[in-house]
C-alpha cells in the first residue's frame, strides 16, 4: 500500500486501501451519519464490498444518481441536497463519494456546500478518477453543458484508490481514463513516457505501479501551485480543444465521445499546437499521434463543427481578456503554459487532426 500526501489529506492506494479506510472510521468517532453516494454502476459492482469489509457502513443511508458526465448538474446536486435533508443529515454528517470523476467532482461539492460544508472523502473507481480527480481538490458542476463552470476548491478526509474495481469497469471506460496517464507523462517525465507507450490497455493489466506513479505526477504539480496560478495550468495539455469537443457532443450526441476520447483529439490537435508554437519536433509529434492513433480507435470530426468548437473554446476558464490560452510541449516530458492561440491556429490544429486519422 502506498500513502501520497497532498493538501491536507492523503491518498491511499492499493489492495489494503479499504482496511485503512475501515481503521479510519473506527478511529474517527465524531461522525453522526453516513450517506454513500453512488450511480448505478458502483451500487452493484463497489459498494457490496464496502459494506462487506466497514461494519459502521451497515446503516449508511445510500444515495443513488445516474452516471455520466451529462448528469453532474445544478438539478442532481439539488436532488441529493434533499435526500441529505429529509434524512436529517447534520454538519457533522460524513459523505462518501463511491464512484468515477462525476461522482468524486459532483459529491465533493455537494458535501462543501451542503450546511455550508461537511466532511468528505472519495472512493475512486474508475482509472480516471484514480489518476486524475483524486488529486487537486477542483470540486464542481457543469453549467449548459460548459464543463465544470461552477465549483469551489476543496479537500477530503481522504482518498482510497481500490484498484481491483478496475476490473468492473467496461474497456473503453478504462481506455477513456488512460489518457490522463499519457498526458501526466507527456507534460513531465519522458522516462514514464517511454514505459506508458507501449502499455496494452486490458481490465487484467496490473495497474498499482501506473496509478501510483501518475497520482505522484500530479501531486507534485498540485503541491506547487494549488490553485492554478502557473504551472498547475500544463496539467490543461489536451483539454482546450478536448474540453470543448467533449462539450458539444455531450449536448448534441452523448454517447459519441467519452472524455478520455476527446482528450485523445485535444491532445493531437494540440500537439500539433506544440510543434508550431513552443518548438516541439515533428519526430515527437508523429511518435505521440502513432501512440494515441494505436490506443485509441480515432475517427474524423465533422468539419462543419469546428466554428461551433471554437465558439466553446472561448468559454474555457483558462482564458484571459478573450484570448484563447492554451497548454503546449516544448519536447515530451515538458510544457509550457498560457501560449494563446486565435482561431485560425485552432482551425489548422482541428484540420491536422483529421489528416492524421482520415
Amino acid at each position: 500500500m502506498l500513502e501520497v500526501k497532498s493538501q491536507g489529506y492523503s491518498v491511499i492506494i492499493g489492495d489494503d486501501s479499504i482496511t485503512h479506510l475501515n481503521n479510519f472510521l473506527i478511529e474517527n468517532k465524531q461522525y453522526s451519519n453516513y450517506f454513500i453516494i453512488v450511480d448505478e454502476n458502483t451500487v452493484e459492482h463497489c459498494l457490496p464490498t464496502l459494506l462487506t469489509n466497514i461494519d459502521c457502513l451497515s446503516k449508511a443511508e445510500v444515495i443513488q444518481t445516474e452516471s455520466g458526465e451529462e448528469n453532474k448538474t445544478i438539478e442532481i446536486v439539488t436532488q441529493v441536497w434533499y435526500a441529505m435533508s429529509d434524512a436529517h443529515a447534520d454538519r457533522k454528517a460524513l459523505v462518501i463519494n463511491l464512484g468515477g470523476g462525476v461522482i468524486s467532482d459532483m459529491g465533493g461539492f455537494i458535501a462543501s456546500t451542503y450546511k455550508r460544508g461537511v466532511d468528505f472523502l472519495n472512493v475512486a473507481t474508475t482509472l480516471l478518477s484514480q489518476v486524475d480527480a483524486s488529486v487537486g481538490g477542483k470540486l464542481g458542476i457543469d453549467l449548459g453543458g460548459l464543463k465544470n463552470q461552477v465549483g469551489v476548491f476543496n479537500f477530503p478526509q481522504m482518498v482510497v484508490i481500490y484498484p481491483p474495481f478496475l476490473s468492473t469497469l467496461e474497456f473503453r471506460q478504462l481506455r477513456s481514463g488512460f489518457a490522463e496517464v499519457l498526458k501526466h507523462a507527456l507534460i513531465q517525465d519522458a522516462n514514464y513516457w517511454e514505459k506508458v507507450k507501449n502499455i496494452e490497455v486490458t481490465t487484467d493489466y496490473d495497474w498499482n505501479e501506473i496509478i501510483e506513479q501518475s497520482v505522484q505526477i500530479k501531486n507534485k504539480v498540485v503541491l506547487e501551485d494549488p490553485t492554478e496560478q502557473g504551472l498547475r495550468k500544463i496539467l490543461n495539455f489536451g483539454h482546450t480543444i478536448g474540453h470543448a469537443i467533449e462539450t458539444w457532443h455531450l449536448e448534441n450526441d452523448p454517447n459519441f465521445f467519452l472524455h478520455g476520447e476527446a482528450i485523445a483529439i485535444g491532445m493531437i490537435a494540440e500537439g500539433y499546437l506544440s510543434n508550431q508554437k513552443t518548438g516541439l519536433s515533428e519526430a515527437e509529434l508523429n511518435e505521440m499521434v502513432d501512440v494515441l492513433r494505436r490506443v485509441y480507435d480515432l475517427k474524423p470530426i465533422p468539419p462543419e463543427k469546428f466554428e461551433a468548437y471554437c465558439d466553446l473554446m472561448i468559454h474555457d476558464k483558462k482564458n484571459s481578456d478573450g484570448k484563447i490560452s492554451c497548454s503546449l510541449l516544448t519536447k515530451i516530458g515538458n510544457c509550457k503554459w498560457d501560449v494563446f492561440a486565435n482561431k485560425d491556429d485552432l482551425l489548422n490544429a482541428l484540420e491536422y487532426y483529421n489528416k492524421t486519422v482520415a
